[in-house]
């Protein structure tokens, strides 16, 4: 004698309901097989930066002397959360970073903002790295860097000059 049960789910073809867990299992399958088969993407950036050129300080001008330079970035989409912080420089110091020519030391500094408030560093000493969470995918971004050498600093003529790092993170 053979016993055959009906209405089962998966292994009873014949019923509406069997068919739809079939479909369902079916379903399932290919849908863990396509998603395990994407490859995730590794994050990659490109990144330039332009300098930052003062131009001639005059120790007379009763103003601060501002210009600017950039950072330009292009991530994919596997870059998540960007970090950019810019070091001290040559100084040790976020508060003033200097630039050095011969005995004299010219202050000035780098700033996230067009008011000058935000010193560009690595978050210690009062310094704020930038973020970008979620940067575009693949679409260049630029980022600007505000920099001032502030009025009435009594040095010699010369060639002032210091070295800072763009450290990014990814």
């Amino acid at each position: 004698m053979r016993v055959v049960q009906r209405g089962s789910g998966i292994g009873d073809w014949g019923s509406r309901k069997g068919r739809a867990a079939v479909v369902r299992v079916a379903l399932w399958t290919l849908a863990t097989l396509w998603m395990g088969t994407v490859p995730a993407e590794a994050a990659q950036c490109s990144f330039s930066t332009s300098s930052v050129n003062f131009g001639t300080y005059n120790v007379f001008t009763s103003g601060p002397n501002d210009t600017v330079g950039t950072i330009r970035f292009e991530c994919n989409g596997g870059a998540k959360h960007v970090v950019v912080a810019i070091t001290s420089g040559t100084a040790g110091s976020f508060a003033p970073r200097s630039l050095g020519g011969g005995l004299d030391r010219l202050s000035y500094n780098l700033y996230q903002n067009a008011s000058r408030t935000s010193i560009w560093g690595d978050g210690s000493a009062g310094s704020q790295p930038y973020y970008v969470g979620d940067p575009p995918n693949k679409q260049e971004q630029t980022l600007t860097i505000y920099a001032r050498i502030p009025a009435a600093q009594d040095v010699r003529a010369g060639s002032y000059s210091d070295s800072v790092t763009v450290v990014v993170l990814y």
